[in-house]
């Protein structure tokens, strides 16, 4: 078996090295306009070849599209176009609404598989990709009713393989729940990393002062605004949903700090130290 990884980055190149030592046997090849990615794929043993899309599609029995959601958006409909019968396309994307959008409007929507791997770090590119990444993370599959059951049993077989753990969502709930739980942290981060740097010109007194809690919240600020930015705005209205819930819980801790009110501040923290236990709960499933 052939399988295209479509934009050699973080995430296409940890599913091809977790992939491969499951499956030595199986070829992977690599489609990416930077020729720096197509060295470092090459290099680390991410792909076997280099390919351009169209030769890549003719001999590729899966085509993982793991491009920024921008790029997904703008190559699914041609990859659909240009895909042999009995092949499969699936997708790594971090917004669904709007690309099984673009999906259902093609006449070859069955061959199509809407993923989104609930796995990443603040890096990018294939000099980032390691196999331990997706093993015991949870994915998503949206629209699984949609996809052609041949198509839907190879990319789920393989994810299982990885050792994912696979859920089942509409594009509408992924986006809304995506929203809170991992596009607003890194607005958080992002608007986190701008407010320290504007206060602290002095960047040695930030590196001398700074303590692994706030290492670690700013964390995502180092996270790739290219491929950021599309997931903003394809999810624009519930990105900016949750940011209003978010700012109104800040303004009313501000308003607590103000007025000194010790008691309602201590109220808040006791109610967000339940989040603790929610994470754990979804690290024992």
């Amino acid at each position: 078996m052939i399988i295209s990884i479509i934009g050699v980055g973080l995430l296409g190149g940890s599913f091809a090295l977790t992939l491969r030592e499951k499956y030595p046997h199986i070829k992977f090849v690599g489609v990416d306009k930077s020729l720096v990615n197509q060295k470092i794929a090459l290099a680390k043993g991410i792909v076997d070849e280099i390919m351009t899309l169209e030769e890549a599609l003719q001999v590729s029995e899966l085509n993982v599209l793991a491009t920024p959601v921008d790029a997904i958006v703008a190559l699914l409909p041609k990859l659909l176009e240009m895909l042999p019968e009995g092949r499969t396309v699936m997708d790594l994307g971090s917004t669904k609404e709007m690309i099984c959008r673009i999906a259902d409007q093609h006449p070859k929507r069955a061959q199509f598989v809407a993923v989104h791997p609930m796995a990443g770090t603040e890096n990018s590119g294939p000099g980032a990709a390691f196999k331990e990444l997706l093993p015991g993370k949870n994915v998503i599959i949206c629209d699984k009713e949609k996809s052609d059951p041949d198509s839907l049993t190879l990319v789920d077989t393989f994810l299982r393989d990885v050792g994912m753990k696979i859920h089942y969502m509409t594009p509408v709930e992924h986006d809304l729940h995506l929203a809170y739980v991992s596009h607003l942290s890194h607005i958080s981060s992002f608007a986190l990393g701008l407010t320290v740097l504007e206060k602290e010109r002095d960047e040695k007194a930030i590196f001398d002062m700074a303590s692994t809690g706030f290492s670690s919240t700013v964390r995502l600020a180092k996270s790739s605004p290219q491929m950021w930015a599309p997931i903003f705005d394809q999810n624009k209205t519930n990105v900016s949903k949750a940011l209003g819930d978010y700012i109104e819980f800040l303004k009313k801790f501000k308003e607590a700090i103000d007025s000194k009110d010790l008691t309602t501040s201590l109220d808040f923290m006791s109610k967000a130290n339940d989040i603790g236990r929610i994470l754990s709960g979804i690290e024992k499933k």
